[in-house]
């Protein structure tokens, strides 16, 4: 891990255990992007930057005729001088013009990792474990300065950048664009891969062959968004799952974004990621500064599970916080689809005693338990018990359950105020709006206006008291809808292009002071399931609820999906019943079971209607989750088989150490006569032999072995009895025998 600068040649080399990354200060303070790619043992890479005039392309620089913007791959792009790509920030000046033409300045290379102020972003438990360049840039004409922020851990293989603006002039300017960070590449031979979807299709995986042209990625909702993840790939034509060149960009930011890849003349690529400026627009009076979100950038020559392995253990590690970083989560029931706002005591406390007999861990009430909310079109901000529900409060339904054995967790959704409440006959001008203009609902519902402080404050004082009021061990934190008239009375005409982005550091200061005031609360975010599934939210809540859509066969394309980038550790999901509520489907229970195993196991159904039998394959399977749940929580997980390619979905969890592994594999539909199906296990040490841990008569009367050597099961493969009918599924548990 380091960062070396060398006067002579101007090379700046960023690099990690396998990663290299590197520009050039030029003779004319420019700074040109060389290289990012697989470690190099000598940084002797200027031949990589040969400056070539153009048809077309303006000169630079007078003294130097080969000298254009528009051929010279930028480490961070501005626009105006004959660079006629998309830049990587705006300006307007005083005068009106949106010209700037950064020089270096100066740098730092400083141990440790500064915080973002008002920012989620990884962190460094250690100075010694993380080196930080900053890159010092001006424009001697406006006077604004820019500084690139680089971090780079010794033990994870990304590249941290933002940027922090600052108007060094005498005159107030307008930020118009700034994007987190910036790579030009000398080719364009990539595919790009995106997380896209909807509402209960959140994050399929859509690969498409890089074009001439713009090709992006954006939310305009005011949130991540169902639609689309802030995070997008380049990869090489040849990359699969486990081998060849592939670059990720993710952002650590929860608002409106925009992923942009373009493709020149030239065929370089400009690949970018930061804040939409769409509708976006910062005023930096004399001395103000801006500060982007982070983007997290990560090289990988080991494919797309090298690349998911690099996210996973740095947003686990190095991105999640709290107590519940490094502690297993539990096993939860949520009483949602059992009763949504039909229910009392008495019905809550006969769905807690089944979960307890079977073995679950957490109780959490849903919706419906404060103000008058019986339906979704009132209450949201009266957060009050309703004692109709509850005759003895939180506080007496918690004490109760946890006498059972069980915790306690509540579900609010904080953000949002219902025109049909308390709050909004107090406080009617509190949500986003224009005056003049109708009030756009969704879910019979409004939005709170956390750009204002006064309104931020009311919530965490509101929200301290919810929390305080009983043994609350679990919050889920919803959201269940987007932003519209995006306004507010607080602030002149002229910052009104602020305001969603000031919603979002409102909310993250909500929740800062939230979760670390109740350090001993596990806080799960959501937004109608997945729609703002990012890694901001990671930050203040380590895991989400992955989608409202509880199919199991849905699921295993969602969470295939989200594990490009999201470790398995921060996404919940549930076993629900049958026919399923969000497409009618009907699937196995071990199936249902088997899918929600690989993430943060929870129910979502009436226990206390199961039959019998089905009461004995859950609690089975509960005890046998607990047996691996460190495995699947804190393991690496390695993609076999991708439902979006085919009728099997498989894939593993293994140990660090390798000492242990669990294979999950699902069939959707059953096949006449159907081939037998070898699986190549991934992961495991070649030198070691594996006991097939739920080896059993069954297995034993078909022909297998209990024993098998690693190299054989990665390289031979495990061959698997057919399953039989639509929607099954199996489980396979290996560990290591002691030598």
């Amino acid at each position: 891990m380091g960062i070396q600068f060398n006067k002579a040649s101007g090379i700046f080399h960023i690099f990690s255990q396998k990663v290299s990354y590197i520009f050039q200060l030029t003779p004319e303070k420019d700074l040109i992007h060389l290289f990012w790619g697989r470690k190099l043992r000598d940084t002797n890479v200027k031949h990589l930057y040969r400056p070539c005039l153009r048809g077309f392309s303006p000169n630079t620089h007078s003294e130097n005729i080969d000298l254009s913007y528009d051929t010279l791959a930028m480490e961070y792009s501005f626009y105006g001088c004959g660079d006629f790509r998309s830049p990587s920030f705006q300006i307007k000046n005083a005068d009106g013009s949106r010209v700037t033409r950064l020089k270096y300045a100066g740098h730092t290379i400083d141990a440790g990792k500064p915080l973002l102020a008002g920012l989620p972003a990884t962190y460094a438990e250690h100075e010694s474990e993380v080196v930080t360049l900053s890159i010092h840039l001006k424009d001697e004409v406006s006077r604004v300065e820019i500084i690139l922020l680089y971090s780079v851990f010794e033990s994870y293989d990304a590249i941290m950048r933002s940027v922090h603006f600052k108007n060094g002039s005498d005159s107030t300017v307008m930020l118009n664009k700034a994007m987190s960070c910036n790579v030009d590449f000398h080719h364009s031979s990539f595919e790009m891969i995106q997380l896209s979807g909807s509402w209960i299709r959140e994050r399929h995986i859509h690969t498409s062959r890089l074009r001439p042209g713009m090709q992006s990625i954006e939310s305009k909702r005011g949130v991540s968004s169902h639609m689309q993840n802030p995070f997008f790939a380049l990869s090489g034509l040849e990359t699969t799952e486990n081998q060849g060149d592939v670059f990720g960009f993710s952002l650590v930011y929860s608002g409106n974004f925009l992923a942009e890849v373009e493709v020149d003349q030239f065929s370089m690529t400009r690949a970018s990621i930061g804040i939409n400026p769409f509708n976006f627009e910062w005023e930096l009076k004399p001395g103000d500064t801006f500060q982007s979100p982070e983007s997290v950038l990560v090289f990988s020559s080991d494919g797309l599970n090298g690349l998911s392995n690099t996210y996973h253990k740095l947003f686990r590690d190095r991105l999640c916080r709290g107590e519940f970083r490094d502690r297993e989560r539990p096993v939860l029931i949520n009483n949602w689809e059992a009763t949504y706002f039909d229910f009392n005591e008495k019905k809550l406390l006969d769905i807690a005693r089944a979960a307890k007999d079977l073995g679950i861990e957490l109780f959490v009430l849903d919706d419906g338990w404060f103000g008058q909310r019986n339906e979704d079109t009132c209450s949201l901000g009266d957060w009050v018990e309703n004692r109709k529900k509850l005759p003895n409060g939180l506080n007496g339904l918690a004490e109760t359950i946890n006498k059972m054995g069980l915790s306690f967790g509540l579900w609010v959704e904080p953000e949002m105020i219902s025109v049909d409440s308390d709050l909004y006959r107090s406080h009617p001008d509190w949500c986003l709006h224009i005056p003049g203009r109708p009030r756009t609902e969704s879910r019979n519902q409004l939005v709170l206006d956390l750009s204002r402080k006064e309104v931020c404050d009311w919530l965490i004082e509101t929200l301290k008291r919810v929390f305080s009021s009983a043994a609350i061990s679990y919050v889920k934190w919803d959201m269940n809808r987007n932003l519209t008239e995006i306004w507010s009375k607080s602030y002149p005409p002229k910052q009104q292009g602020e305001i969603a982005h000031r919603y979002v550091l409102g909310l993250y200061r909500v929740m800062e002071e939230l979760v670390q005031a109740f350090p001993g609360i596990l806080f799960e975010s959501c937004s109608g399931g997945g729609g703002r599934f990012d890694p901001g939210m990671l930050y203040y809540m380590p895991q989400t609820w992955t989608s409202d859509n509880t199919d199991a066969v849905e699921r295993l394309k969602i969470q295939y999906g989200t594990s490009l980038v999201y470790p398995p550790i921060s996404m919940g999901a549930h076993v629900s019943s049958v026919p399923n509520h969000q497409v009618q489907r009907t699937t196995a229970l071990l199936t249902r079971l088997h899918t929600a195993m690989s993430g943060n196991l929870g129910f979502e159904l009436d226990l206390s209607l199961l039959q019998e039998q089905e009461k004995e394959i859950i609690k089975s399977n509960i005890k046998t989750y607990k047996q691996i749940r460190p495995l699947i929580q804190f393991g690496n997980f390695y993609r076999i088989s991708s439902p979006f390619d085919g009728n099997i979905t498989a894939w593993m969890h293994v140990a660090e150490d390798q000492s242990e592994a669990a294979l999950f594999y699902c069939r959707v539909l059953a096949e006449a006569h159907a081939p037998l199906e070898t699986i190549r296990l991934k992961g495991l040490d070649i030198n070691k032999d594996y006991r097939l841990k739920n080896f059993d008569l069954f297995f034993q009367a078909m022909g297998y072995e209990e024993i098998y050597p690693g190299d054989v099961l990665l390289y031979g493969g495990f061959r698997l009895t057919p399953l039989i009918g639509d929607f099954q599924s199996c489980l396979l548990i290996f560990e290591a025998v002691n030598e």
